[in-house]
């Protein structure tokens, strides 16, 4: 975090230099504003995502990655620091949102035990119905094994 703050410092400076400290506070500024509105506009479209995916009772794994991603780019994007806000601009953009959370998963793949990763796959033999049934139910107990592959097919 401290490497991140004089990075930030650095940059800040280098920006001042450039295009004088009063236009460097106004972009600042400009930026920070600009975080808000995206935070806004972004933040209630990844909410109403997730709420019609739980309203349609369906799997919410992307919208509840966009509005953490939304989340996070908001408070990069408020907080000063060009190079935060660069980044925060990447997670709020919906064009740069998916490779970005493409690249933040495969990230977080990478740091996970082996054993955790996956895919997994089950096998399961069913027994014939017992007792004249018309319809096989489902047994009480399955019996399989997991199986895991050492490269994914497709």
């Amino acid at each position: 975090m401290g490497l991140t703050a004089l990075v930030e410092l650095v940059v800040f400076l280098v920006v001042a230099a450039w295009i004088g400290l009063g236009w460097t506070l106004l972009a600042t500024l400009a930026t920070g504003a600009m975080g808000w509105v995206l935070l806004a506009r972004q933040g209630t479209k990844a909410l109403t995502d997730l709420r019609e995916r739980a309203r349609t009772r369906q799997p919410a794994g992307r919208e509840l990655g966009d509005a953490g991603l939304v989340a996070v780019g908001g408070l990069l994007m408020v907080l000063p620091g060009f190079l935060s806000d660069v980044v925060g601009l990447l997670f709020l953009l919906p064009v740069t949102r998916r490779p970005a959370r493409a690249l933040l998963g495969r990230v977080l793949v990478s740091r996970l035990p082996i054993g955790l990763r996956g895919p997994v796959r089950v096998r399961s033999d069913r027994t014939a119905p017992v007792g004249g049934a018309t319809r096989m139910e489902p047994p009480l107990v399955i019996e399989g094994e997991v199986v895991r592959d050492t490269e994914p097919t497709p």
